[in-house]
């Protein structure tokens, strides 16, 4: 049973950065053995900016793509200098009229897009969601927009899935946010500061509401204060100074709305790199509003788990939990 666990996720989680492009090209191949053919993967990518992203960096980016890992049968990769924001869809076969934005993490060094994007996206897709991998723009390279270039994307892909339901047969009120670790923050928020004015509208699309349908930040960075604050993450987001109003402002916990989506939150009490007090905060400030919000602690699991370092242990459990609770908000009928 062991030998059979392994090869399905090792196969769940091998595929190209990306499938046939709408408007640009894919994420350059990484070099290497050949994956495995068959395998699910975007059916297409969807470019956030018509004409280009706005606030180009005054320093050319090149984007680059670094394999992690060093298991012939497990790709892990890490991409940065990200200049052309995009979102990779996976359509599911039987659409069951709900879609999630994912924003994988990566410390706002880099997005890890297979094992906290295309392998959510992956199985996401398999149980019916629509389900489109952010490709977001890092705070730390050098935007006009700084801390506030990774929201402006988020923002920008609900807007823009929200604008093409009809093209990907979903609800355009049933379209929800998972982001893990980095990715977690900026999930929360954009669900706590969907109406900030971080860039300026471009079309139609900016019309809509960038509100998700609920939010699902899976061990998230959410403070900016020490001690709790993710070092790395802190110091990309909001540079290496201290900066009262900066931590403020970019604390998702000191910035929820009355009107805020339902939550569902998930950490390990054994996280070494995020201090699980960033969920309790979090949750914390949601109560104090009156949300609606599901958290989930486990004794192990550490940081990065995701669903590949999941298998074996009780945390094992967390996606099926999800979407437990997914069915009490409408997202999933």
């Amino acid at each position: 049973m062991t030998i059979d666990r392994r090869f399905f996720m090792a196969a769940s989680v091998c595929a190209g950065l990306a499938g046939p492009a709408l408007a640009q090209t894919a994420v350059p191949a990484v070099p290497g053995a050949p994956l495995p053919p068959g395998l699910p993967q975007p059916s297409e990518t969807i470019d956030l900016w018509p004409g280009g992203a706005p606030g180009m960096p005054a320093k050319a980016l090149t984007e680059t793509v670094q394999e992690r890992s060093t298991d012939r049968l497990v790709t892990d990769r890490a991409v940065y200098g990200i200049t052309v924001p995009r979102l990779a869809v996976f359509r599911p076969d039987r659409p069951n009229g709900a879609a999630v934005l994912i924003t994988p993490g990566g410390g706002y060094r880099w997005v890890v897009v297979d094992k906290e994007g295309y392998e959510m996206g992956r199985w996401l897709a398999a149980r019916g969601f629509t389900a489109f991998v952010l490709f977001y723009r890092l705070p730390g390279e050098g935007w006009a927009a700084g801390p506030d270039v990774a929201l402006a994307d988020a923002q920008r892909a609900m807007r823009l899935i929200r604008g093409r339901a009809d093209d990907f047969a979903i609800d355009p009120e049933r379209v929800s946010a998972m982001g893990f670790s980095a990715g977690g923050h900026l999930c929360a928020d954009l669900a706590t500061r969907f109406d900030a004015k971080v860039y300026s509208p471009l079309d139609a699309a900016d019309r809509l509401s960038a509100k998700p349908h609920s939010a699902a930040p899976i061990y998230p960075v959410v403070s900016m204060t020490a001690p709790d604050a993710h070092a790395g993450s802190r110091e990309l987001l909001v540079g290496k100074t201290d900066s009262p109003a900066l931590e403020a402002a970019h604390s998702p916990h000191r910035n929820v709305p009355a009107d805020a989506p339902p939550f569902f939150l998930l950490h390990a009490e054994d996280d070494d790199a995020v201090p699980v007090n960033n969920t309790l905060l979090l949750r914390a400030a949601l109560k104090a509003k009156s949300i609606r919000v599901e958290t989930h602690l486990f004794e192990h699991g550490g940081h990065g788990f995701g669903l590949r370092k999941a298998i074996g242990k009780p945390v094992e459990a967390w996606p099926e939990l999800w979407r437990a609770w997914a069915r009490t908000t409408g997202l999933a009928l």
